[in-house]
């Protein structure tokens, strides 16, 4: 099917009642709909936005466009939880109803203000010639329904493209002031990150451009994030452009951080190399909040753009990762599914198991939604791997090389490709061996957590619905596993 410009930047309210339910319906009942993970009634979803922590709720935005597996016109969608694994479904939040957000409302973050939770975002504006024109607006969020907009930063300042978007918002204690970063692609087609204050959340001066030690990495910086984390600044960006080097910077957009010190007075940002955050296939947009007890959570949007998934042709595409905690450990960003999740488990099996040399189905473990808790008490072998969602010739496999502490994820016999992809494994270099992993299947996604999270991989997976063993082998020696399984509930 050809889109047209009409046809992507229809709008929600032009479609018929009897129409939508006819699409939520075909794609409740689509193939590879997903059991626990945050997911598009109809359409696409991306980025996650405006997560925050309010009077004993948790709420989570996020893209939507309604119409088919394409980036359209956007809309902010809400859900709510107690707990981030139990959600409610609040409807759209954010219409793109003005002359600022007349092609979209994109991505942004949200705040509480004087016990009135603000969203902040960018309004999408083409003129009638086509040109963008971005504008940074504040909705205050009054029940279910955004009101008040606000522009605080029209166009782009000098120096800086109509690539200006996805502000991130926070107030820090010790200077009195809000602050924004914005991404943002310089004139000379380079990205950065700039950042505006203010005293009231009214009225908002540009403060400058974060300096780091990459003046030239990547054409532009999306979805950028601050906060600080044990006694550490951490800095959280997309850059656009960036050329793969042996197996890093594979996908065709990168998600990573930089951890550091910054001087919020100067903007100097005194930082360690960057880092990817997530080593799969398809991670991208992530953003943060402080939840109940004050911990760091991450959300990242379990896709990627311009990639096209066996999901599209059912009219809808994409999810939200499983939450994670964020800590800083020896100077690395470690994350880890929230402990909440836990909630979801049932049907517990555990063994101790050796394999020589050999192959093992695990017959009685058979399943499509669970989480594998897997210990490596000995390893003289070589090499060894699990295979998940396993039927004959089909399966996924996490592989561990012990000479070269090397994991990879291959999902070559996985079932349905997305396309527009380079090539079908991710690899990753361990600084130690690897102990244990922890793993999240669900119908169509399987996110891996090694050695207490220091690396993640998240990647979607389309197998056939009779694809449901586990299986596990050994090369040029002998391993012994603590496996624990555990089946999970829809959330």
């Amino acid at each position: 099917m050809e889109w047209t410009r009409e046809m992507k930047y229809r709008t929600f309210e032009d479609v018929s009642d009897e129409l939508f339910k006819e699409m939520k319906k075909k794609v409740k009942h689509a193939r590879w709909r997903q059991m626990y993970h945050i997911q598009p009634i109809s359409g696409l979803l991306n980025d996650p936005n405006g997560l925050v922590y309010h009077e004993g709720l948790y709420h989570v935005f996020y893209q939507w466009h309604p119409f088919g597996a394409i980036h359209g016109m956007k809309y902010w969608y809400h859900v709510t939880s107690p707990d981030l694994v139990h959600f409610t479904d609040e409807g759209v939040a954010i219409s793109p109803d003005t002359l600022f957000d007349s092609h979209g409302a994109y991505s942004g973050s949200a705040i509480v203000v004087d016990n009135e939770m603000k969203l902040v975002y960018t309004g999408n504006h083409r003129t009638k010639d086509w040109e963008r024109v971005p504008y940074q607006v504040i909705s205050t969020l009054k029940g279910n329904e955004d009101s008040e907009k606000k522009v605080f930063v029209k166009g782009a300042p000098n120096g800086y493209t109509e690539h200006f978007r996805d502000p991130k918002v926070w107030y820090d204690e010790n200077t009195e002031y809000y602050y924004a970063v914005i991404g943002a692609q310089r004139v000379d087609k380079t990205g950065a990150i700039v950042v505006y204050q203010s005293k009231d959340f009214n009225h908002w001066e540009l403060k400058g451009e974060l300096k780091t030690d990459y003046s030239s990495f990547g054409y532009m910086w999306e979805c950028p994030d601050y906060f600080n984390l044990d006694g550490k600044g951490v800095v959280l960006f997309c850059p656009q452009g960036i050329e793969r080097k042996g197996d890093a910077f594979r996908n065709r957009y990168q998600s990573g951080y930089l951890l550091g010190h910054l001087d919020i007075k100067s903007l100097k940002f005194d930082h360690y190399q960057f880092e990817e955050l997530d080593y799969g296939f398809d991670f991208y947009a992530p953003q943060t909040l402080k939840g109940a007890q004050e911990e760091r959570i991450l959300i990242g949007w379990m896709g990627l753009p311009e990639t096209t998934y066996p999901t599209d042709k059912d009219g809808w595409a994409h999810c939200l990762t499983i939450p994670r905690v964020l800590s800083v450990q020896d100077n690395h960003l470690f994350q880890q599914p929230i402990k909440a999740l836990q909630q979801l488990r049932h049907s517990k099996k555990r063994e101790v198991l050796t394999i020589n040399d050999d192959s093992l189905v695990l017959e009685e473990w058979k399943g499509t939604h669970y989480e594998l808790l897997i210990d490596v008490l000995d390893n003289q072998a070589s090499h060894f791997h699990i295979d998940i969602r396993q039927s004959g010739d089909e399966y996924t496999r996490c592989s561990y090389d012990a000479k070269a502490r090397s994991f990879t994820f291959d999902r070559s016999l996985s079932g349905a490709l997305p396309e527009g992809v380079d090539g079908t494994t991710r690899v990753v270099q361990l600084s130690n061996a690897l102990d244990h992993m922890q793993i999240f299947v669900d119908t169509s996604s399987v996110e891996l957590f090694l050695n207490g999270g220091q690396y993640v991989f998240s990647s979607r997976i389309f197998p056939n619905a009779s694809s449901d063993g586990i299986r596990i082998v050994s090369e040029n020696g002998n391993v012994t596993f603590d496996i624990t399984k555990y089946n999970l509930k829809e959330g």
